[in-house]
């Protein structure tokens, strides 16, 4: 299995798996939105630090973005200002990013809805941002309680967004792999009546406390 092979894996085993799997590492702790329904993605961050409530540095980090790169626009304080819209995203899309991560805000949502690149953000505000103070590119940033650094993997899908580094990539793969597997063994048990209670030995917890 390739690298860009072992990352869509992730996406498809979702947020929540592989961040058990990570030993609950990594988590992105924000209240995000998803844009886009039902979209999930998975690629390697390509980070932003904008000044606050300043989106140049989006702009100029479109000539920067590698196909299936996530680009993770941060400001120093999350706030309500767009930093992007549907012309940003057309750039980034041409470009071949994967999705989009913002403590910002987005606006446009219908026309970013139509065009289909997988995006969450914490604001949607039609306020507009500025255009003069210069940040910084492909930096470590820090978000929702997390230090993204470029190149970290960034999974997202309906449940929110964390991060894997990239030299774990193989060994959370291989548990996220495998607690997706308990996970099928176990739905199919409690299908057929049988209780989690007793599954994962929490009646011993709860009656021993008594």
């Amino acid at each position: 299995m390739t690298e860009n092979e072992k990352i869509a894996r992730l996406a498809a085993l979702g947020t929540a798996t592989v961040y058990e799997a990570a030993g609950r590492q990594g988590l992105v702790d924000l209240p995000l939105m998803q844009i886009v329904p039902k979209s999930r993605v998975a690629g390697k961050a390509r980070t932003v630090l904008c000044g606050q409530g300043d989106n140049v540095m989006v702009h100029a980090c479109i000539e920067h973005i590698q196909p299936g790169d996530v680009v993770v626009l941060t400001q120093p304080e999350s706030q309500a200002v767009a930093l992007i819209g549907d012309l940003l995203v057309t750039q980034m899309l041409v470009a071949g990013a994967a999705g989009v991560l913002s403590n910002g805000s987005v606006r446009d949502v219908e026309e970013l809805v139509a065009l289909g690149l997988p995006i969450w953000t914490q604001f949607v505000r039609v306020r507009g941002a500025t255009k003069r103070e210069v940040g910084q590119l492909n930096i470590p940033v820090a978000m929702g309680g997390n230090i993204i650094y470029p190149g970290d993997i960034v999974v997202m899908d309906a449940d929110g967004a964390i991060t894997v580094r990239p030299m774990r990539l193989d060994e959370v793969l291989t548990k996220a792999e495998a607690r997706a597997a308990q996970e099928e063994s176990d739905r199919s048990r409690y299908k057929n009546g049988e209780h989690s209670y007793d599954l994962s030995d929490l009646r011993a917890v709860v009656e021993t406390a008594k």
